[in-house]
């Protein structure tokens, strides 16, 4: 463990913007029926901070049929911010089904072709939506925002997080590597490789960065961040708990035997960066986040209840 190179956090300030996809999702399935709700990895992130009460909105781009007013109408109930979402009259929103095993890891089966958050930040539109963008304090993105957006989505992404960083703000980012997401893993670092240098918070999973650079171990991978550039690097590494970089690990407050895994790491990044928010040391927002973690991995689905 590597206390003695502890060294004084940042500080991060809103406000936040959450970029990427909001999708129907699918879950609880069985023979009868299944559960009809709303997820995605940013969102999801979005919906947890919002809920600790950070000033957070989402951009992304939606059809205008009914499933795209479903989404809308949840993501304005969670006091998350629409301005940022455009809407497509030629397109619509994904969809994704989850499953989980006896062990409580998921698998994915999506439809999302004719998704609009794919044109997002293409064309007139994305240029405008990335102007109001570069106003936020705090941008947060993903691996698959960069698999979602295409490249000239990521061309645009990129320059938002240049001016943020330009202006003082931050931007945070987890691999949430998928591969089939990606026509390669060389496509995926690529993408993740041309945001990097504007990246300040890394936020990884262990096991996605192993898969998409062989890191050896969480020290490894946060050694990897730090040297790219990154100020605060947390890797997640299951019931291990967390590696913080300067730091050591952070382990949670008791080993579960997961329900769900679904959404358990996109709760940990809106816990961890809404404790950041604020004004949290990162060693005390990591066990903030463990412990909304570990409630997720409790629960079907990515989102808890609003009543819990």
């Amino acid at each position: 463990m590597s206390r003695g190179k502890k060294k004084g956090p940042h500080q991060i300030i809103g406000p936040v913007i959450a970029c990427g996809e909001a999708m129907i999702e699918l879950s609880d399935i069985t023979d009868d029926g299944a559960q009809l709700g709303v997820a995605g990895d940013t969102y999801n992130t979005a919906v947890y901070m919002a809920r600790a009460g950070a000033p957070v909105s989402f951009a992304t781009a939606v059809g205008v049929d009914k499933f795209s007013e479903r989404i809308i109408s949840a993501i304005e109930a969670e006091g998350i911010g629409t301005e940022l979402i455009f809407p497509r009259q030629d397109l619509t929103v994904g969809l994704y089904a989850v499953e989980v095993d006896d062990w409580g890891e998921r698998s994915f089966t999506y439809w999302r072709s004719t998704s609009a958050a794919r044109e997002a930040l293409s064309g007139r539109h994305g240029e405008m939506l990335a102007k109001k963008m570069s106003s936020a304090g705090l941008l947060y993105v993903s691996g698959i925002t960069l698999a979602v957006i295409g490249e000239e989505g990521r061309q645009r992404l990129i320059g938002v997080a240049r001016t943020i960083r330009q202006q003082g703000g931050h931007v945070a980012f987890d691999t949430n590597y998928r591969p089939a997401g990606w026509e390669s893993p060389m496509a995926a670092r690529a993408a993740i490789e041309a945001l990097q240098p504007f990246i300040s918070v890394a936020l990884p999973t262990f096991e996605d960065d192993e898969a998409l650079y062989g890191d050896r171990d969480p020290q490894d991978c946060a050694e990897r961040w730090a040297a790219s550039g990154a100020e605060e690097v947390v890797v997640k590494s299951g019931p291990d708990g967390a590696y913080l970089e300067g730091y050591g690990w952070v382990a949670p407050p008791e080993i579960l035997s997961p329900l769900d895994t679904t959404g358990a790491g996109d709760s940990f990044n809106g816990a961890y960066l809404a404790a950041r928010l604020r004004g949290a040391e990162p060693a005390m927002a990591i066990r903030n986040a463990h412990a909304l973690a570990g409630r997720v991995l409790m629960t079907h689905g990515a989102i808890l209840p609003r009543s819990t």
